[in-house]
C-alpha cells in the first residue's frame, strides 16, 4: 500500500477499511508517514468522517500500535477523560478520589490542544513530579498508592502521540472521528473495566453546539462500549470556566485547596462529584450514581482523597509535603494585578475560548508544538455568569511574566467579558448523560 494513495482516497470522502487503516497508523508509529502526510490525513478524516465501523478499527490499530496492559488488582482499572474546557482540573482531584473508594486508576492524560489547558501541563508544574514515567513505575504507583497521573509513555499507543501534536496545530482538534480515536486508543491500552467521558459543550468546548457534543459522546460511548470497556458520558457545561482559575501552576494549587477544603468551587464540586458517583457506579463500586456521589462526598469531606493525592505525588517524584507547603513549591508569576471593568452591572456572557486564549498568549500554553510553557501564569478569581462586578470588583487577577503580556492579556480578556444590567439566563450545569 501506498500512503499517498489511501490520503487521497479518504480526501475522496472514500472509506478505507480495517488493513489500510492500520497500515497507515503503523506509518503514523513509526515515522513511515513524514509529516505533512500525518497533517493530510488528519485534514482528509476532519472534512470527510468516518464510517462507526471505520472508527472501531483506527482506534483499534492505535491501541495496538503499542502496549496493551493487564492487571492483576484486588479493585476494578478505571479512569475518567475530558474533551477539554478551560479551569478544568477535575482529573487532579478525581483520581485520588476514585482510589479512596476502593478503585485503581492509571490515568493517561495529554497536554494542552489549542485553548484548553492540558493535565500534564499542569502536574509539570509541581517539581520534580515525572508525567513521562516508564510503564513499570505506573503500574507500580498504580498498585501502591491507587493513581498515577502521567503522560503517554513511548510504549502506549504511540500512534496517538504523533497526531496529537500534529492536531494541535493543523486545525483538525475538532474532528469527531480523530478525537474518538485518540480518547479512547489511550484509555483502552490502559487496560480499563470502566471509563467515565466528560464531553464539554459551550463557548469554551470544542464541541460548542449541543449537537455536536452529543454526536461526540455518543460516538465515544459505542466504541468505548463495543469495545469491551463499560462506558458512560456527561455532557457538561462550558458556557464559562468550570473553576476561578485557568493555568497551571494556578489550577493546582486550587486543587489541593479544593481537596484540603480550604476552597472549593461549586461547579468543579458538582462535576468532580457527579463523574466520581457514575463510573463508581460503571465499576460496581456504588448501586447507582447517587451512591457513588455520596461515596466521594465522604472520601473529600474525610481527606482520603487530599492523602492519596499527595502520597501519589511523592511517588511520582514530587515533594513529600506538596499538601503542606505547596505556596512555596509551586511557581509564582512575577507581575500579579487584578483586571476590573470600566462599567458597573452582572456578567451576562464570557466568551470562554477566548479566556483560555488569554492564558496561552501569557505563555502558559502552546500555539505550536515546541512552544514551552510558563507554569507560572495565567489567571485567577475569575468571574463567573452572574457575578456584579464595577471599576472596583475585578472580573480576574493577571498572573503574567511580562508587562507587555500583561496588557495584552487585559485586552483580551476585557474582550471576552459582557457585563449588562441583569444576570443573565443560567445555562445547567450538566446537561445529559449518555449511555
Amino acid at each position: 500500500m501506498i500512503a499517498a494513495e489511501l490520503i487521497a482516497k479518504k480526501r475522496d470522502g472514500k472509506r478505507l477499511n480495517r488493513a489500510e487503516l492500520e497500515f497507515l497508523v503503523m506509518g503514523i508509529s513509526n515515522e513511515g508517514l513524514s509529516e505533512g502526510q500525518v497533517a493530510a490525513f488528519a485534514m482528509a478524516v476532519y472534512f470527510n468522517g468516518m464510517t462507526t465501523d471505520e472508527r472501531v478499527a483506527f482506534t483499534r490499530a492505535m491501541r495496538d500500535s503499542g502496549t496493551v496492559l493487564k492487571w492483576d488488582l484486588p479493585g476494578p482499572v478505571i479512569d475518567k477523560h475530558s474533551t477539554g474546557g478551560v479551569g478544568d482540573n477535575t482529573s487532579l482531584m478525581l483520581a485520588p478520589a476514585l482510589a479512596a473508594c476502593g478503585a485503581y486508576v492509571p490515568m493517561i492524560s495529554g497536554r494542552g490542544l489549542g485553548h484548553t489547558g492540558g493535565t500534564l501541563d499542569k502536574f509539570d508544574s509541581i517539581p520534580g513530579y515525572r508525567t513521562q514515567p516508564d510503564v513499570e513505575t505506573l503500574r507500580k504507583v498504580t498498585a501502591e498508592v491507587g493513581c498515577a497521573i502521567i503522560g503517554q509513555t513511548p510504549d502506549i499507543a504511540p500512534a496517538d502521540k504523533r497526531l496529537y501534536a500534529v492536531r494541535d496545530v493543523t486545525a483538525t482538534v475538532e474532528s469527531i472521528d480523530l478525537i474518538t480515536a485518540s480518547i479512547l486508543s489511550k484509555k483502552l491500552a490502559a487496560g480499563l473495566d470502566a471509563l467515565v467521558l466528560d464531553v464539554k459543550t459551550g463557548s469554551g468546548a470544542f464541541m460548542a453546539k449541543l449537537k455536536d457534543a452529543e454526536a461526540l459522546a455518543r460516538a465515544l460511548v459505542d466504541v468505548a462500549n463495543g469495545a469491551g470497556c463499560k462506558t458512560t458520558a456527561l455532557i457538561t457545561d462550558m458556557n464559562e470556566p468550570l473553576a476561578s482559575v485557568a493555568g497551571n501552576a494556578l489550577e493546582v494549587t486550587n486543587a489541593i485547596e479544593f481537596l484540603k477544603g480550604d476552597e472549593v468551587d461549586s461547579r468543579l464540586w458538582d462535576v468532580t462529584v457527579a463523574l466520581g458517583g457514575n463510573v463508581l457506579a460503571s465499576a460496581g463500586l456504588a448501586k447507582d450514581a447517587a451512591d457513588g456521589a455520596a461515596k466521594m462526598t465522604d472520601v473529600f469531606q474525610n481527606g482520603k482523597a487530599a492523602e492519596i493525592f499527595g502520597r501519589m505525588v511523592h511517588a511520582l517524584g514530587g515533594p513529600p509535603d506538596i499538601l503542606e507547603d505547596y505556596q512555596t513549591h509551586l511557581p509564582r508569576a512575577q507581575i500579579v494585578q487584578e483586571l476590573c471593568p470600566a462599567e458597573t452591572g452582572f456578567v451576562t456572557a464570557i466568551d470562554t475560548r477566548a479566556v483560555g486564549m488569554t492564558v496561552v498568549e501569557l505563555g502558559g500554553g502552546r500555539q505550536k508544538v515546541t512552544d514551552p510553557i510558563n507554569p507560572a501564569v495565567g489567571l485567577d478569581w475569575l468571574a463567573g455568569l452572574g457575578r456584579r462586578v464595577d471599576p472596583e470588583t475585578p472580573i480576574a487577577r493577571i498572573h503574567a511574566a511580562t508587562p507587555e503580556a500583561l496588557e495584552a492579556a487585559k485586552a483580551r480578556l476585557l474582550g471576552a467579558y459582557e457585563i449588562g444590567d441583569t444576570p443573565g439566563d443560567e445555562h445547567a450545569l450538566i446537561r445529559k448523560r449518555i449511555e
